[in-house]
């Protein structure tokens, strides 16, 4: 059966991003954040997907496990080519679009000859009263090198013969040191502010050469033995080790001496394959910190959508009690979810309050509300998941907080990760559930296209007490009747669902399925979305990164949604003759989700609310400005205008009315 390579479909998802950064149609501002986008995403890529099948080349080939269907070396040169390919035309449209930043009187500084010399004084009192303080240059001429992952540095060479490295705090202060001179806005890499004061940090040495160099090392944290000792204890030594990986990609300015590179990459024990030609400045995911110019550099701001009802109640609990109450971020305002938990620590009725955090926000509203419910007597309860990618570190920093505060937290399960996104709140005689598609984390809320529902369904806020039964307890839930959880019942239920259509269409009658991804792997349920497309099923793919369904297979179609926002929610549409099933929820069909994680799809009962996300999940099949067909080859082919439909923009109108 066909399927296509998970890490070359995410490579053609980076390229759709970078679509994005071409197009003369997006503001320059949003084009750059595109552009520091698409880098963030290929830095994560090469710090965690190629550093694993880098480990699989070096492995004996008798001792992979035979299941393993890759070959890494090919996979590797393939990527490699890809990437190639994509930083090149990376290149060409970061030109263009610094270019016309120029014409709107913005300059971002890509050589010292663009700084003005009015300026200089300016930077040099900036250096010296805030730069200088975090100059620690690394002589490395004679001895060992060392490079953190991920930092930026500057690798320097003397006259002398001497050789040295020294790091650039851009974890510091910002990257870029921002000036006015008339009305044109300068943007001053802060790697240059360096550059101009090296006889300060150097006094005495001739400077001859001056590049900016980075290396990405293994970044995924493996935690073995999970079964025995202290897993936080086990996660903080992973975290520090982080920096000790395997080294996956090193980066280098171009125009380095033949030298001074050998050096570095001989005092490293890099290979030929690690090595890559880069430019003048790395990390450029800090063009985020770009802004500025007219209103037309960037898209209008969006008002988040407010809720009379819930605005003009003093209860959001009362309003759940009477309906379901479904909220679409960041188009609906994400306050409603705050004063959820907010209301939840001050109400004398409840007495009990669950949740599970996946990623939480660096500074959570959410945290300081059940901080505050202990403190009001409440017995509050969290399963804070550590193994949260580039995330342990702040989990951990609020469990312990929240620890603290009295509240009772529990860790993440042996061999399991846990990524539902679920709440309880427990009074006397009812509950309310929070069911969400995305983290509990009011910052990515602004920012990721996200649904969430608050219910007090007696039977659904039952089965939801039971997953934290089973979190909290290990207590074995009983067979779910409404929510599909992911080492339970979710395997079964999905291909029941998909079995379901596959006999409507056997019968002659219409049958679909539209769903709804981030990422599509399970080759076992896309074996059955093959089987029913066969049957005569309709199916209908919105698949934002990786799929490994190959387009066109039985007339299967997969759209790819990219837009100002992350398109992040979960969805999955059932026909069932007539009588419509909706489930949303955390998982998505990877391997990972369905086996290795506790995740939480739901059911939605209410015949507006399913009216509401059709219409939604309309506007996504439709979309014809941002939306793109993936053919079989993991091209972006975007569609006719014909409709002129934008997704995002005809959501937020739909539900603005």
């Amino acid at each position: 059966m066909k399927y296509l390579d998970r890490d070359l479909s995410w490579l053609s998802f980076n390229y759709r991003v970078l679509m994005e950064a071409m197009d003369k149609q997006v503001p320059l501002i949003e084009r750059l954040r595109f552009l520091a986008i698409y880098s963030s995403n290929l830095d994560e890529f090469f710090r965690v997907r190629v550093a694993d099948i880098r480990n699989l080349a070096r492995i004996d080939k008798k001792k992979i496990n035979k299941k393993i269907d890759v070959k890494p070396k090919k996979l590797l040169d393939k990527i490699h080519a890809e990437v190639s390919h994509q930083l090149q035309q990376y290149g060409e449209s970061l030109r263009e679009v610094l270019d016309r930043l120029k014409e709107k009187n913005i300059v971002i500084c890509t050589s010292s000859e663009e700084i003005p010399s009015e300026a200089n004084s300016e930077i040099l009192h900036y250096f010296k009263t805030k730069v200088s303080a975090y100059m620690k240059p690394v002589f490395f001429d004679k001895g060992n090198l060392f490079l953190d992952n991920q930092v930026l540095y500057l690798a320097i060479a003397f006259k002398s013969g001497r050789q040295a490295s020294l790091r650039i705090p851009s974890y510091k202060l910002p990257r870029f040191f921002k000036t006015k001179i008339e009305d044109v806005t300068y943007f001053v890499f802060l790697d240059d502010v360096i550059r101009m004061h090296l006889d300060l940090i150097f006094p005495g040495e001739e400077v001859i050469d001056c590049s900016s160099i980075k290396l990405n090392k293994d970044a995924d944290l493996q935690i073995d033995d999970e079964y025995e000792g202290d897993l936080v204890e086990k996660i903080e030594k992973q975290i520090k080790k982080r920096n000790l990986g395997s080294p996956s990609r090193f980066l280098f300015d171009g125009n380095i001496s033949d030298q001074l590179l050998n050096s570095i990459t001989s005092k490293l024990d890099l290979s030929e394959d690690d090595v890559v030609t880069g430019g003048r400045y790395h990390n450029l995911n800090d063009f985020f910190q770009i802004s500025g110019g007219s209103k037309d550099l960037e898209y209008k701001k969006l008002k988040p959508i407010k809720r009379k009802e819930i605005d003009e109640s003093r209860s959001i609990f009362k309003l759940i009690e009477e309906k379901d109450q479904l909220f679409h971020f960041p188009y609906h305002s994400y306050d409603y979810v705050l004063q959820f938990f907010s209301e939840a620590a001050l109400d004398p009725e409840v007495e009990e309050i669950n949740v599970t955090f996946y990623r939480m926000a660096k500074k959570s509203v959410i945290g300081e509300a059940l901080i505050s419910a202990a403190a009001n007597g409440k017995k509050v309860t969290v399963f804070m998941e550590v193994k949260a990618r580039f995330d342990e570190e702040n989990n951990l920093v609020w469990a312990k907080r929240m620890k603290d505060a009295g509240i009772t937290i529990l860790y993440s399960l042996p061999g399991l990760k846990v990524h539902a996104k679920v709440a309880l709140v427990k009074k006397k005689r009812k509950m309310y559930g929070f069911f969400g598609t995305g983290n509990l984390n009011e910052k990515t809320s602004e920012i990721y296209c996200d649904h969430g529902l608050l219910s007090c369904h007696k039977e659904m806020t039952k089965e939801l007490s039971a997953v934290f039964e089973f979190l909290y307890e290990n207590k074995s839930p009983s067979p779910f009747r409404h929510l599909i959880v992911s080492q339970f019942n979710a395997m079964r239920k999905f291909e029941e669902l998909i079995d379901r259509e596959i006999k409507q269409a056997k019968s002659g009658k219409e049958a679909q399925i539209c769903i709804k991804l981030n990422n599509l792997q399970e080759q076992h349920l896309i074996q059955k979305l093959y089987e029913a497309a066969e049957a005569g099923v309709e199916v209908k793919m919105i698949v934002r990164s990786i799929c490994c369904l190959f387009p066109g297979e039985n007339g299967i179609k997969v759209k790819r949604i990219v837009d100002r926002y992350l398109e992040h929610a979960r969805v999955f549409y059932f026909l069932n003759g007539g009588n419509e099933e909706v489930y949303m929820g955390s998982s998505d069909w990877m391997n990972r989700n369905l086996h290795r994680r506790i995740e939480v799809s739901f059911p939605i009962y209410d015949s507006k609310m399913k009216e509401e996300l059709l219409t939604i999940l309309g506007f996504q099949w439709d979309d014809d400005i941002k939306g793109v067909w993936l053919n079989d080859s993991l091209e972006n082919q975007r569609p006719s205008p014909e409709k002129a439909i934008r997704a995002q923009m005809n959501t937020y109108k739909y539900l603005s009315q």
